[in-house]
């Protein structure tokens, strides 16, 4: 489900606000993985 929410963030589907509490962290930890903060934008 982290994925899922992860790849909703990253096509600004949704934000990290909008992650159930039990993924928060799941999905933080694959957006900063993958380049990108809660809000889908990329890191610097």
């Amino acid at each position: 489900m982290a994925r899922i929410y992860a790849n909703l963030i990253i096509k600004k589907l949704r934000t990290i606000e909008q992650v159930p509490k039990m993924f928060k962290d799941a999905t933080l930890k694959i957006l900063k993985q993958d380049g990108y903060d809660g809000y889908g934008e990329p890191l610097a």
